[in-house]
């Protein structure tokens, strides 16, 4: 174990050496801001840092036994070959918070990057050879659109595979849950979210503006959890609505990736931005209304304007379905209860966030809220040391901090007797 994080140190090091690099690799292939993707380098690496840490704290157990000539040990042992399949929204990060965990436990990894964001996964191996890991322990296959889902089939049935990461979509995650029942693999998924975003009467609303932008237009909301839903009460629901216009309209710059004043990239391909324009038509054809933004930016192809709807529905398409865009629509509520109702009427349950300064409030709130994470009054929540993951539909295991390393690790219970 201590190779192993000597290793995985070196590699983090590697990739803080070679961060700018890496980050317009990120930009280069997905389209995010730079700015963004230096900080997705810096939260990647973190994760072998800390992973690098954990490896020399995998501890077993030592149990009273029952009868006086027994000892009964548990080790923990690395479950073999883990296969990582990964998304193009954080081509960087997604990788290393699942492999940091996987080779400090001891496992080898076959990582299936995003088709849109392989060279990414390619930077890290180049860097894996370079910190001296050893040849065959990080492995990347790369592939085409066409030949995913193969790939992904042989991923999860091959019987030489013993365990399967997956982050992206819920209904991909289903078919590769399907796949490796047939060897009862271990898995772990991080599915998609449906984010609600509640700001009670309660809340400091300049303060939940703040956050309101960061988490819904971070990567061009583009992120698993990404508010897709903002719920807000009737005593401040215009003066919510009117100062998050303009901190829109003010604070965020759609352009190219490399300019450095840009803060909103283009969306990954043209299927995502027809999304968000069928949820938008969707929504303004059953009554609601554009605040801001609305369309396809001047700059054309895949570049959207920041939009904000307002008089939203729970009937709505852009309510019961998760955009993965810019697209912020606002249910006005007038009561707690129906706030928590309307939150947790739906089968996922990834990231919630709420802004609130009633104590009393936070913690019914904070607990009754169906999901994995809960920001109060933060709309920025992932850290390299807090459990990352969802509930319902939304996956399954949890990611980083001190238990992201169990889902590698098998428990052996070991009975010496006769002694």
């Amino acid at each position: 174990s201590q190779e192993r994080s000597a290793r995985l140190r070196r590699w983090y090091e590697l990739m803080m050496e070679n961060k700018e690099e890496l980050a317009r690799i990120i930009t280069a292939e997905s389209g995010k801001p730079l700015k963004e993707a230096q900080g997705e380098i810096v939260y990647s690496a973190s994760f072998v840092e800390w992973f690098a840490e954990e490896a020399r704290r995998i501890y077993g157990d030592v149990i009273p036994a029952s009868a006086k000539d027994r000892r009964v040990l548990v080790l923990k042992q690395p479950v073999g070959v883990a296969a990582i399949i990964t998304p193009w929204n954080f081509p960087s990060a997604m990788i290393t918070r699942k492999v940091g965990a996987a080779l400090a436990a001891g496992c080898t990894v076959v990582v299936k990057p995003a088709e849109d964001t392989p060279l990414s996964a390619l930077a890290l191996g180049e860097l894996a050879n370079q910190a001296e890991i050893p040849a065959g322990v990080y492995n990347v296959v790369p592939c085409s659109r066409q030949q995913t889902a193969a790939v992904g089939e042989v991923l999860c049935t091959d019987p030489l595979v013993s365990k399967i990461s997956f982050t992206g979509s819920t209904a991909t995650g289903k078919i590769l849950l399907k796949h490796a029942a047939g060897t009862v693999k271990r898995v772990s998924m991080e599915l998609g979210g449906h984010a609600p975003f509640i700001v009670f009467d309660s809340a400091n609303v300049d303060r939940a503006v703040a956050g309101a932008l960061a988490s819904k237009y971070r990567n061009s909301g583009q992120t698993c959890v990404c508010t897709n839903r903002f719920l807000v009460q009737k005593g401040i629901h215009d003066e919510f609505v009117e100062k998050f216009a303009k901190a829109i309209e003010k604070e965020l710059h759609v352009g190219n990736g490399f300019d450095a004043k840009t803060t909103q990239g283009p969306l990954i391909n043209e299927k995502a931005v027809e999304k968000v324009e069928k949820h938008i038509k969707d929504a303004v054809s059953q009554g609601a209304s554009i605040v801001t933004g609305g369309k396809r930016h001047s700059l054309g192809k895949n570049f959207f304007e920041p939009t904000l709807l307002s008089n939203v529905t729970t009937k709505m398409l852009c309510t019961q379905e998760e955009t993965f865009g810019p697209l912020a629509p606002v249910i006005k509520f007038e009561t707690e209860a129906e706030a928590v109702a309307i939150a947790n009427a739906v089968n996922v349950g990834l990231a919630g966030y709420f802004y609130s300064r009633d104590p009393a409030q936070i913690w019914r709130v904070a607990e009754q809220l169906e999901v994995g994470m809960v920001g109060v009054n933060e709309g920025i929540i992932s850290s390299v040391e807090c459990p990352f993951g969802g509930v319902k539909e939304s996956g399954l295991g949890r990611e980083g901090s001190k238990y992201g390393i169990d889902e590698y690790l098998e428990i052996k219970y070991v009975c010496f007797g006769g002694l």
